[in-house]
């Protein structure tokens, strides 16, 4: 990933202006570093099937990477989770004010899909990437989630409604990241089948943060952690062992599921893949 690292530097927004700190709060969560995980998937995808279409890839990566960038600043924000710590670094609205960390959140949204207007793919494959990215991004998938995690804090959900909560919040996302690598790779039959991998993966994904919350401090996890008492998570809902068996569960799931992908793509997904699956048993 260093040559995405090198590519994201190259890349980050710039508006300079006679705004004292607007430029560097746009920069501040993205050169804040981060898993990189949404695009070492999509990478992946490419590099196993069409290694000649990464360089381009990387415009698509970097989108997928700012609009989750974007859903985090505002997720940190005192009417949503009001976190101070996040990449290790201060929050944005601690570091400046609420109304920057609103005003850059909704710049990186829009930037997103800048990116990706200017991918060096045709029109054709830009419009179906965008729709992808806009359709598990947006009003019906990671922004649904987002609705129903606030509005239903305090309030007890059954375990299959917190999946749905969390298949839109986490897992859509991520799901779309592996089918836009298909997508730019040009293989079509593997699109839904990433895609429905990347759901189990993204629940996963929830299941295993919601663990961390509560068995790292903040300084470990480079977050807010201990601040999901009141939301439906599944440590909250479940109970801390029965959290880990799911998550045991759905481990070994897609684990299995991984062993069935052709040499090129459990090469190059599987050392991402594995260290993911498992890190909640570190």
């Amino acid at each position: 990933m260093e040559r995405f690292e090198a590519f994201l530097s190259a890349h980050l927004p710039s508006a300079p202006s006679i705004h004292p700190h607007y430029e560097n709060a746009l920069r501040q969560m993205l050169k804040g570093g981060g898993k990189r995980f949404r695009p070492a998937l999509l990478l992946g995808v490419v590099r196993a099937y069409n290694p000649l279409l990464l360089e381009s890839a990387y415009h698509v990566a970097l989108a997928i990477e700012v609009l989750h960038t974007y859903s985090l600043i505002h997720d940190d924000l005192p009417a949503m989770d009001n976190a101070s710590l996040r990449r290790g670094i201060p929050t944005l609205h601690k570091t400046y004010d609420e109304v920057t960390a609103i005003l850059v959140g909704d710049a990186l949204n829009t930037y997103a899909f800048e990116l990706l207007s200017n991918a060096p793919f045709s029109d054709k494959i830009i419009v179906r990437l965008i729709r992808e990215l806009s359709t598990n991004g947006g009003l019906g998938g990671m922004v649904l989630g987002q609705a129903i995690d606030c509005y239903f804090e305090h309030q007890r959900l059954d375990p299959e409604q917190v999946k749905i909560l969390h298949i839109h919040k986490t897992g859509m996302l991520i799901a779309a990241s592996l089918k836009m690598g298909a997508i730019i790779a040009g293989r079509e039959e593997m699109a839904a089948l990433l895609y429905d991998f990347g759901i189990d993966l993204g629940l996963l994904f929830q299941i295993q943060d919601d663990i961390l919350d509560v068995t790292m401090s903040a300084e470990e996890a480079g977050k807010t952690t201990q601040a999901d008492g009141a939301k439906n998570s599944f440590v909250t809902l479940l109970g801390f062992e029965t959290a880990m068996q799911e998550a045991d569960s759905l481990a070994e799931k897609l684990l299995k599921q991984m062993k069935s992908f052709d040499e090129n793509l459990h090469g190059e997904l599987s050392p991402t893949l594995t260290h993911y699956i498992n890190r909640h048993k570190d």
